[in-house]
Order: C-alpha cells, then structure tokens, then sequence
C-alpha cells in the first residue's frame, strides 16, 4: 500500500473516539477578513443589549397592549423585562461615562507631564 504525504490528517481523524470531533488544525484555514472586524464578533456571548432601547420600548408596547386587553400577568411579566433591559441600559451608560472619565483623566496627566517637560526644557536652555 502506498502511503501519501496528506493522508496522516485524515488517519489522525479516524483514530479519534468521537469522530465527529473536529480540532483547529483540522479545518480548512480561509483568508478572511472577519477575523480582524469587531462588528462581526460580539463582547458577551449570548447577549444581544445592543438593541436595549427598542427593547425597551417594545417591552413596555406589549405591557401596554396586555393591560389594555385585561391581563395582568402578561402586561407584568412585559414590565419586568422593559426594567430589566432598563437597568442594562444604564449599566451600558455608567460604563461609557467611566471610560470617557479615565481616558480624560489620562488625557489630563499626559498634557501636565508635556508641560513639565517642556518647563523643564526651557529652564536647561535659559541656564545654558
């Protein structure tokens, strides 16, 4: 029997208990640009917040549209997930103030070490 050089990949796969396991290596490696693209990945697997606002308001539409038909319990259980993509919002808000916070403070401490710097350059050259 005549062995070729490609084959080892495909022994290695039968060789394996669960054979519908497939490893990194195994698959084929496309030249993409996905890979490289933010958008396409998300932050938190299995959470789609991006959207809080129209959920929002989309909650708090059925709430609206269950009270006005007589159920209380479905127009509840709306309100509670209209408060829930809520309080998401406002973590989502809290989270953008503090980066905006500390890269401004970054900011501030990168200009005031600039300024020391350049205090300092005009101090050597007046001595000089």
């Amino acid at each position: 029997m005549v062995t070729f050089r490609n084959n080892t990949n495909r022994r290695n796969n039968f060789r394996r208990n669960d054979r519908n396991f497939k490893s990194n290596n195994d698959r084929p490696k496309f030249n993409s640009n996905f890979k490289s693209n933010d958008n396409f990945q998300r932050k938190i697997p299995g959470r789609n917040n991006h959207n809080a606002s129209k959920l929002i308001e989309k909650y708090n539409d059925l709430a609206r549209e269950a009270l006005s038909s007589g159920d209380k319990i479905l127009s509840e259980n709306y309100f509670q997930h209209a408060d829930h993509f809520t309080r998401i919002l406002n973590e989502q808000d809290n989270l953008k103030k503090a980066k905006f916070a500390e890269q401004s403070s970054v900011d501030v401490s990168q200009n005031s070490k600039d300024e020391k710097k350049i205090e300092n350059f005009v101090e050597e050259k007046k001595e000089a």
